[in-house]
C-alpha cells in the first residue's frame, strides 16, 4: 500500500493503522527536530495531493486484512502536515462509516486558526496538535513556520478548536535540551497551555535523527522541570515497543522503505522488525537500498539510523 501503513506500536494509541494523505515532506513547518529532515521547499497550500478515493480504498483493504482487536486506532499522520490535504475532513468522516475503530489526527495545529480546518477535525475522536513554545521567538526558532503562520494564529486556533471540539485534545511538546527545557521557556509554555485547556500534554523527546545535528534530548533535570511546570496533565512519553506490521509487503526492500519513509529506525531495531526474512536477506537488502538510492544511513546519538533517501539532514 502507498498511503496506509502498519499497524505500528504507539504509546498513546496502541496499535495504530496509519494514513499518510500527502507526499513526503509536504509541510508548512521546518522543525529543527523533525525525524524526516528539513522541509525543502515548504508549502502552505491546501489541495488534494493524493486522490481521496485511492486512500479510502486502501483503508478498506487494510481493515479487511486485520482481525478485530488488531487495530486500536486509525490515525491520519502525514510525512508532513496532513491538514494540507483539502479532503481531510471528508476522509475522516468516510473512515468512520467503515468501522467503529476511533480516528485520530496528528497535526502541527498550524491551520486550526481557519474555520474550515477546525470543522473538518471535529469529526475525529482525538486530535494531537503540537505546541513546543510559549513565545513567538521560540516558536520561530524551533518550528520555523511558513511566514504567515504566526504564534498568535497558532494559539488562537488551538483555543478556538478546544471550545468547539468534544473529543480528546492531546497536545504534544517536543522537548529540546537548552532550548525549551529552561525554567523561563517552560513557564511561558505552561501559561499558554492553561489558556488552551487540553485533556493531556504529551512530552516527546527527539530520539530519532533530528533535521539539525545540534538538537538533543533534555537531561534528567530538564525532564523534571517540564514535569513540574507543565502540570499534572503532562506526561513524558517513553517510545512504544513492538514491531511494525509489514504484512502488506512481499519483499524485504519494499518493507524497509515502507518503514523508514515515515519512521527512521535504528539499524538493530530494523533488523528485528524484519524477522520474516533471514538476517542475511536483510543485510543484503540494506546494502542494495543504500547502493540503489532508496535509503540512507544517518548517524545520531552514536547510533546508525536508516532513513528515506529524500530526507535532508544537516
Amino acid at each position: 500500500m502507498k498511503h496506509v501503513f502498519g499497524p505500528v506500536p504507539s504509546r498513546r494509541l496502541g496499535q495504530s493503522l496509519g494514513i499518510d494523505p500527502i507526499p513526503f515532506k509536504t509541510c508548512n513547518w521546518n522543525c529543527v527536530y523533525c525525524q524526516l529532515g528539513r522541509s525543502t521547499p515548504m508549502t502552505n497550500e491546501r489541495r488534494d495531493y493524493v486522490p481521496r478515493e485511492e486512500i479510502i480504498a486502501e483503508v478498506k483493504d487494510a481493515l479487511a486484512a486485520h482481525r478485530p482487536g488488531e487495530i486500536d486506532w486509525i490515525t491520519f499522520v502525514g510525512s508532513g502536515e496532513p491538514t494540507l490535504h483539502a479532503g481531510l475532513g471528508m476522509m475522516i468522516r468516510h473512515v468512520k462509516t467503515l468501522t467503529e475503530i476511533p480516528v485520530a489526527v496528528i497535526t502541527n495545529g498550524s491551520l486550526l486558526y481557519r474555520h474550515d480546518v477546525r470543522e473538518e477535525l471535529t469529526a475525529a475522536d482525538a486530535v494531537l496538535p503540537t505546541l513546543d513554545a510559549g513565545t513567538e521567538s521560540l516558536y520561530r526558532r524551533i518550528n520555523r513556520p511558513w511566514p504567515d503562520l504566526t504564534f498568535e494564529r497558532l494559539v488562537d486556533g488551538l483555543i478556538a478548536f478546544r471550545q468547539r471540539f468534544s473529543g480528546k485534545l492531546w497536545i504534544e511538546v517536543m522537548l529540546i535540551k537548552g532550548v525549551n527545557d529552561t525554567e523561563m521557556a517552560l513557564t511561558d509554555l505552561a501559561a499558554v497551555l492553561r489558556r488552551i485547556g487540553p485533556d493531556e500534554v504529551h512530552i516527546n523527546l527527539p530520539i530519532r535523527p533530528p533535521a539539525e545535528s545540534w538538537v538533543a534530548p533534555p537531561d534528567r533535570e530538564g525532564l523534571a522541570r517540564a514535569s513540574a511546570l507543565l502540570g499534572e496533565i503532562a506526561h513524558v512519553l517513553i517510545p512504544a515497543e513492538g514491531a511494525f506490521d509489514l504484512s502488506g509487503h512481499d519483499n524485504v526492500v519494499d518493507a524497509v522503505v515502507g518503514v523508514i519513509i515515515r519512521h527512521p529506525i535504528p539499524e538493530d531495531d530494523l533488523i528485528k522488525t524484519l524477522d520474516r526474512w533471514t538476517r542475511g536477506q536483510v543485510e543484503r537488502a540494506l546494502a542494495d537500498l543504500a547502493a540503489g538510492g532508496r535509503a540512507q544511513v544517518v548517524t545520531r546519538y552514536g547510533k546508525r539510523f536508516w532513513s528515506y533517501v529524500g530526507a535532508r539532514y544537516a
